[in-house]
């Protein structure tokens, strides 16, 4: 039998070409993203003053299968991809289990993490377009970060709202951004006017990524020559971050291994969506059979505790109206170390597979995260980010599981970035400070109670 190298790599030549789009393999599509004043399906005409015409264009189509990659932005790509696929040798050998464990490493950049692979994208569109600069939101940093990068190297002005809690807790992300030409304010602030309102409703808050967003598309809107663009939850975003997955499969598919489990850790859904997007695509042909497993904080549970339902994307309801599983999007989180992953709802392109029952989905509390986090650092090597951490959880939960009953599963989960820009995190853990938190019933009801009426 071969052997499975430590890391395989693909050659240059076997990169992806095109990003897929699961969408087109979808019989029962994700619900259309609404106007919120007509409360009927937006057309490209209506969303393009907020993006990119042809990132509009990609955000509302399903039906192309596959969408070729600019060879600018392959061009990118080839700096730090193909990403390796990593057999997680002394991780199986530290839990003495029989299951064989792979993560697709996504932090071998300066961003330190996978959001690198939209950034790029969104700022190609953007230049190509002629617009001075674009605005975002950054929750824990990684999307700001990767955004930053992309818009130096194609010469735009870069405006980050950062949730203000990151922007406390990771000084040090928030600098790399600046270093990088961006300008970077948290949020919420008193510069917008939705900032203002969310300060006056909610008083010192730590901030979301549902009232960054709202500060982001507003600066967008206002300042000529802008376009707001976002990290994680489009449909856009998860095309992009399909290189992902077709990297995976194919890495994969070189040494003729069949993934039994894919898991992946789920905010806004970019990560995950596009790790498992190919695998996804193979079960709605009727092609192939995967477990795939989404983990989320039990701090902010949109796919265990929410409601499948239309709501806005942002605090600030000013964004179009998505359906997908949601906490309402008021909600404000606890400021836990995960900042990527803190924001009410999930993109509809995963809430809708989850809905059909093709992936599954389980919250786990960040002490255990941490935990988890610490013994794969001490035994593989890298440090991993606290989101990237909660699919380290779920692949040793499930590690253990074949140890116990001798199934050798192919266990295969995303490693979205570094945490070498957590420390504050690692610090609290390491200090016994970190506390989880678990919002109660009633939190969540009268959050959802506030769901906008769609018929």
């Amino acid at each position: 039998m071969t052997k499975i190298p430590y890391k395989i790599y693909l050659k240059e030549s076997e990169m992806p070409k095109e990003w897929y789009n699961v969408r087109a393999d979808m019989k029962k599509k994700p619900a259309p993203i609404l106007n919120p004043g007509t409360l009927k399906p937006v057309t490209v005409e209506e969303i393009s003053p907020i993006f990119c015409e042809e990132l509009a264009k990609q955000e509302l189509d399903d039906t192309t299968p596959y969408i070729e990659i600019p060879k600018e932005i392959r061009d990118f790509y080839r700096m730090y991809r193909p990403s390796p696929l990593v057999r997680a040798y002394e991780l199986e050998k530290k839990l003495q289990t029989p299951a064989h464990i792979y993560y697709k490493f996504e932090g071998n950049n300066t961003s330190g993490s996978h959001k690198l692979n939209s950034a790029i994208a969104q700022a190609y569109y953007a230049k190509q377009q002629g617009l001075k600069g674009v605005t975002t939101e950054t929750g824990a940093g990684q999307w700001g970060t990767a955004l930053s990068m992309a818009c130096a190297y194609f010469g735009l002005d870069c405006k980050v709202y950062m949730v203000k809690v990151s922007y406390e807790q990771k000084p040090f992300r928030r600098e790399v951004m600046r270093t990088y030409g961006a300008s970077v304010t948290p949020s919420p602030s008193m510069e917008t006017e939705v900032g203002r309102k969310i300060n006056e409703e909610f008083p010192g808050t730590n901030g979301s990524l549902g009232c960054a967003i709202s500060e982001a598309v507003e600066a967008a809107v206002k300042n000529e020559g802008y376009r707001y663009v976002l990290g994680s939850v489009l449909s856009q975003v998860l095309l992009h971050q399909s290189v992902i997955g077709l990297e995976t499969k194919a890495a994969l598919d070189k040494y003729g291994i069949k993934a039994d489990m894919i898991i992946g850790c789920a905010g806004g859904g970019s990560n995950l969506g596009g790790l498992i997007s190919p695998f996804a695509g193979e079960m709605l042909r009727g092609e192939n059979n995967y477990e795939i497993i989404a983990v989320e904080p039990a701090s902010c549970p949109s796919l265990t505790r929410g409601s499948y339902a239309y709501d806005f994307c942002d605090t600030g309801k000013v964004c179009p109206l998505a359906k997908m599983y949601t906490l309402g999007s008021g909600f404000m989180p606890s400021p836990n170390h995960a900042g990527g992953l803190r924001y009410h709802g999930m993109s509809s392109v995963v809430s809708e597979l989850y809905d059909q029952g093709l992936l599954t989905a389980r919250s786990v509390e960040q002490t255990s995260v941490f935990e988890a986090a610490t013994e794969f650092a001490k035994v593989e090597g890298i440090l991993p980010a606290p989101e990237s951490a909660h699919a380290i959880r779920v692949a040793v939960d499930e590690a253990l599981k074949c140890k116990e009953t001798g199934e050798e599963k192919n266990i295969v989960f995303g490693l979205t970035g570094t945490g070498y820009f957590d420390m504050v995190a690692y610090q609290k853990f390491n200090d016994g400070e970190m506390s989880d938190y678990i919002p109660s019933d009633e939190d969540i009801r009268k959050s959802l109670s506030k769901l906008p009426k769609v018929d």
